[in-house]
């Protein structure tokens, strides 16, 4: 039997997918009681994959087991309610169902004719996500793999209408001799945006930094004038904090002067979703681009991120495609709105979400990671921990009495395996960061983590 009437065969009798269903419910079960991080043991394990690649076709059961008996081990239990690392969020049952379902669908998400379910969805995805976060009417939205991607969406965006103002068509002329852009963002800006202002030409002499308060917000007396050629880059969530900017203020000021102002809300666009958090907030609605994900806050699998822009012209443009094979239709093209032409049919999963969970789930859900943060940050602070951060959202900045002990401490949590958090420097301190971001995180799993954090701290003073 060739490998072609092998693979038929195996499509047919579907042993396969039945053993990776077996195995992922393995998986399920087991994942409350398996390491947070994976051991030194189950890493080494993984020196199993270092093989030359075979000339033969391999085996189907072989394989398999191979990625459920070694590569599981050496997983990070993202899905179970301890790990706090990377503002990592887990994933609702449904989403995973769905994502199962239409990895097998495969479908090519860019244009209308290469999948009309697709197509359909981030038209409906793109109506909710502008009631969730009101926003206005004419705002469109692009599904990317991240918030990375969908900086670099609204920023080229941004720079295709700025630059427009004076006079310049960067599709037609291109970058060089350009008239110059205003780029301004405050000291706490995420990382990803310096890599996404460097890959559209924009190095870091080029940002003029704004100072930030003692929780990362912008500092308003500081801003300086803008006009109709200035980029603003703001935050929704600082990555240390998950302190918010005044954007009611902000934004006023930059619409008087026909700036752009973009929020990178990678996690904490979301507190729009809760009653009780939507104060933070306030005044997004008058910025001009929003990037955002599905997989932390929102919870979906990996990996939907989110553009969304108020100046379609601008989006469509900068992220133009065009070519004698590409056929258009009359209905949603997706990949208008994004730098990809091929790309997953992330919406499918994201659309799903949110239909489970509707407006009341999404609060509940959002409004217990913040119960959650501040039950940690009161629970360690009893114990002798600094707490840096006002706990606005869902993040937790903690230190100890000094560098040493705060990574001691952090390196002690790491290598317990029962749960996962990870370091940061914060105002000149060494400072360890605690995002609590998944549903299944209980009042339980607060408790047994303060009770780890605190053996640590016992532990290195002894």
């Amino acid at each position: 039997m060739d490998i072609l009437q092998q693979m038929r065969t195996e499509l047919s009798e579907k042993k396969l997918f039945d053993k990776a269903r077996s195995f992922a419910y393995d998986y399920i079960d087991g994942i409350e009681k398996m390491d947070v991080f994976p051991s030194p043991e189950n890493i080494k394990q993984l020196n199993v994959f270092n093989e030359p690649l075979s000339e033969k076709s391999g085996s189907t059961e072989e394989i398999m087991h191979l990625l459920h008996d070694v590569g599981s081990k050496a997983t990070i239990a993202q899905l179970g309610g301890r790990y706090f690392g990377f503002v990592n969020g887990g994933a609702v049952p449904i989403a995973l169902g769905v994502k199962w379902l239409s990895d097998v669908w495969d479908q090519c998400g860019g244009l209308f004719l290469t999948s009309p379910i697709n197509s359909k969805l981030e038209q409906i995805c793109e109506q909710w996500l502008k009631t969730i976060f009101n926003l206005p009417n004419e705002t469109v939205a692009g599904f990317v793999s991240g918030t990375s991607m969908a900086n670099l969406s609204g920023l080229a965006a941004a720079r295709f209408r700025l630059l427009k103002n004076l006079g310049w068509d960067i599709n037609i002329k291109g970058i060089n001799g350009a008239p110059e852009i205003k780029i301004f963002a405050h000291e706490q800006v995420h990382a990803s945006i310096k890599k996404t202002l460097a890959m559209l030409g924009f190095g870091n002499e080029n940002i003029s930094w704004i100072p930030s308060d003692d929780q990362g917000r912008l500092l308003i007396d500081k801003l300086p004038e803008l006009d109709n050629h200035s980029l603003l880059i703001l935050q929704a969530g600082n990555v240390n904090t998950g302190s918010f900017d005044d954007f009611h203020t902000i934004c006023d000021q930059a619409n008087k002067a026909g700036a752009w102002a973009h929020i990178d809300g990678a996690f904490g666009l979301w507190a729009a979703a809760s009653k009780s958090l939507s104060y933070l907030t306030k005044g997004i609605e008058k910025a001009s681009s929003w990037a955002v994900d599905g997989h932390k806050t929102l919870n979906t699998p990996y990996d939907p991120g989110i553009i969304m822009c108020k100046d379609s012209e601008a989006l469509i443009s900068a992220l133009q495609a065009s070519g004698e094979y590409i056929t258009y239709s009359d209905q949603r093209d997706p990949l208008l709105y994004t730098p990809e032409l091929s790309k997953r049919s992330r919406a499918i999963e994201l659309w799903a979400t949110m239909k489970y969970l509707g407006k009341e789930g999404m609060d509940t859900m959002i409004t217990t990671f913040h119960n959650r943060a501040k039950q940690l940050a009161e629970g360690l602070s009893a114990n002798g921990f600094i707490i840096l951060n006002e706990v606005v959202f869902n993040q937790v900045l903690i230190a100890c009495e000094n560098d040493q002990q705060t990574k001691l401490v952090l390196h002690t949590v790491q290598n317990s395996s029962q749960c996962w958090c990870g370091g940061s420097r914060w105002k000149g301190k060494d400072v360890i960061r605690i995002s609590i971001c998944s549903w299944m995180t209980t009042k339980e799993d607060i408790e047994k983590t303060i009770s780890i954090f605190t053996d640590a701290k016992n532990l290195i003073k002894n």
